[in-house]
């Protein structure tokens, strides 16, 4: 997972694939859930919340762009 520093540091068209790939990740890890062969539970909460920073961040980036 990137830093926010690394995240706010991305173009808004690097920023929609990073948000794609968690979020594909974020299915991954709920699909192994299932099975029972998650061993941190912690990661659904961190996968969460990188990807609304990023959303965040991908949103300033709209913003400013039309301003």
């Amino acid at each position: 997972m990137k830093t926010k520093n690394d995240l706010k540091e991305m173009s808004a068209k690097d920023l929609n694939s990073e948000i794609a790939e968690m979020k594909k990740q974020l299915f991954e890890l709920r699909m192994s859930a299932t099975t029972g062969s998650v061993k941190d539970s912690s990661q659904f909460r961190k996968l969460r919340v990188a990807i609304a920073q990023a959303m965040t961040f991908c949103g300033q980036k709209k913003i400013t762009k039309e301003v």
